[in-house]
């Protein structure tokens, strides 16, 4: 037992909850397909299919807003 265990001992484990709160719209009608959101999401939430910018998986999205601040359209809301 080292002096390590005497700090830990202490200390209690918080459980960390997982949020899916993060929504993505995306206005289909406005986006153009430029592809600019996909390259700049940091965590490949966004895809394109069709032409369009569609989301991949919500649940990977941190809500940074980088897809929302680089759309030159502005077709996506993250709340």
């Amino acid at each position: 037992m080292g002096l390590g265990s005497l700090f830990k001992r202490g200390k209690k484990q918080e459980k960390q909850e997982v949020t899916d709160d993060c929504h993505i719209d995306i206005n289909a009608e406005n986006c153009d397909g430029c592809e600019k959101c996909s390259i700049a999401c940091p965590n490949n939430v966004l895809i394109l299919v069709d032409g369009l910018s569609s989301v991949r998986d919500a649940q990977v999205c941190k809500s940074c807003k980088v897809c929302m601040a680089i759309c030159p359209k502005d077709c996506i809301t993250v709340n």
